[in-house]
């Protein structure tokens, strides 16, 4: 912990079901996912822990189950969706891998007519700027998603945009310094979260 005490974990969803005929806004976790985000709510201490997320349906499901825990509510924050990937919808995984590639390569362009990396950046920077300015607990854990985590990171670490500091997959986490603003750990499973 820094010296006022205070740290923030960002938490990517885990596994979620894919259905393309769904907005994938609108998908929520596999049954597998939904298993991880209960499981990790059961092994965490029952402590005053403010929960906020994005309002996609995938991190509002990881992040019920630990509000549960921390008998707090969700605060949602709609800017801290994931980057804007509706000029394509739904891609097959090794198209998608491939625009995801290029997302992070050339973050100053528009991918497909994706929302531009550093553009994805600077919104989920802003939005949990104030979301940690609003919310002055000692503990905090953001509930959100890879692609805009990964940009997140890369601010906090003060390291380029570069999918390098991409998570090795859903449902893994890292901390920082909400008053200082810098990365305090790399990405790790979520198994291994703990305060």
């Amino acid at each position: 912990m820094n010296e006022t005490g205070r740290i923030a974990i960002y938490l990517t969803h885990p596994e979620v079901k894919i259905d393309p005929a769904i907005p994938v806004p609108d998908w929520g976790l596999s049954p597998f996912g939904a298993d991880r985000a209960t499981t990790l709510a059961a092994q965490l201490p029952q402590a005053p822990v403010k929960v906020i997320s994005s309002a996609e349906r995938k991190a509002l499901e990881m992040a019920w189950p630990l509000a549960a825990r921390f008998g707090t509510p969700v605060s949602v924050r709609p800017g801290m969706h994931e980057n804007d990937r509706s000029a394509t919808g739904y891609l097959e995984a090794q198209e998608f891998e491939a625009t995801a590639d290029a997302f992070f390569a050339a973050p100053h362009q528009s991918i497909r007519g994706w929302e531009r990396a550093i553009d994805a950046q600077s919104r989920i920077a802003d939005e949990v700027r104030r979301a940690v300015n609003s919310h002055l607990d000692d503990r905090i854990i953001f509930c959100g998603h890879g692609g805009v985590g990964t940009l997140l990171y890369c601010d906090l670490a003060g390291k380029p945009i570069d999918r390098t500091w991409d998570q090795p997959g859903g449902g893994h986490w890292f901390a920082f310094d909400p008053d200082r603003w810098t990365a305090l750990s790399h990405w790790a499973p979520m198994e291994t979260l703990s305060f």
